[in-house]
């Protein structure tokens, strides 16, 4: 028989795309990584994995071994889970595991997750924020239920799962009072030579802005990027730049923040993403998010 913890490191490593990403999940080196693989290799007698280059690629045996270690492992959280809720002592609350990419604001994840602590039956949420990938690696591995994002999971990434569009919302710019007087111009030109804390490179939003300034041919000078959107707020309620934030926080962004609108961009869009790996819905909590998010917070 299959050693199963051998498969498991096969599974997370060919997930996370290496045994460097998978040793940092797994809380284990890459050495005992590679280790444990090959000892699977040697039980089956074909090769998991080839080189190419320094990244690893799965062989066409790897990538049958894969189909299956979806399903053991698939099925393996669902158990977890079951049992999980059978042990649980006096009325059962309904769990609900969600990741949260750090790029969202932590008041659109609040409002999207609220939702979930109306239903009629009682709701355990526990919440985890941490980068995007990362995520999608605990959702492959069925240590969540939802991933919350504002992008889709990409085709390219090798986890099956389903993006469910929560909705979008145009971006509304901000900045404080004492920075305001300082600007030239009507907007969008106000923002040439204008400090600007944008949001990281690596997110959708973010390149949709630097394609909407190259269109525009604005030229503000980034003076912080930043992933985590609660930072953004702080350095923009001290006047250190003029930031931007969805428009369906607006009223958040002034009362918290202080700042003052300088102006819109339809043309800029935040979209946000419900990740499963369900391809229809069937979890009350997730069905109750996604309602709301759609019929309430990112309706027009």
């Amino acid at each position: 028989m299959l050693n199963l913890r051998h498969l498991h490191y096969f599974w997370v490593a060919a997930r996370a795309g290496g045994v460097v990403r998978a040793g940092e999940q797994l809380h284990t080196t890459p050495q005992t990584l590679s280790a444990q693989i090959k000892l699977l290799e040697d039980r089956v007698g074909r090769k998991l994995f080839r080189k190419r280059g320094r990244q690893l690629e799965l062989t066409d045996d790897g990538r049958v071994a894969l189909r299956y270690a979806d399903d053991i492992f698939g099925l393996a959280g669902e158990l977890e889970a079951q049992l999980r809720e059978r042990r649980a002592e006096g009325p059962r609350a309904l769990e609900l595991r969600v990741g949260v990419a750090d790029s969202v604001a932590k008041s659109v994840a609040y409002r999207l997750l609220e939702p979930a602590l109306h239903l009629d039956e009682p709701v355990r949420l526990v919440c985890h924020e941490w980068k995007f990938a990362d995520l999608l690696a605990e959702l492959a591995l069925h240590r969540l239920d939802l991933v919350i994002a504002n992008e889709p999971i990409s085709r390219r990434v090798s986890v099956k799962a389903f993006n469910h569009q929560l909705g979008r919302s145009p971006m509304t710019f901000f900045c404080a009072p004492a920075l305001r007087k300082r600007l030239r111009g009507p907007f969008p030109e106000s923002l040439n030579n204008a400090p600007f804390l944008a949001q990281g490179a690596g997110t959708a939003i973010r390149r949709q802005f630097d394609a909407w300034l190259e269109r525009h041919h604005l030229a503000p000078r980034i003076v912080g990027e930043f992933d985590d959107s609660a930072l953004v707020n702080a350095f923009g309620r001290e006047g250190r730049g003029v930031f931007m934030a969805a428009s369906a926080l607006e009223q958040e962004v002034q009362s918290t923040s202080g700042a003052e609108i300088i102006g819109r961009s339809a043309e800029l869009e935040e979209e946000f993403f419900a990740i499963t790996v369900e391809r229809r819905i069937r979890h009350p909590a997730v069905v109750a998010i996604t309602e709301a998010a759609r019929s309430e917070l990112f309706a027009r």
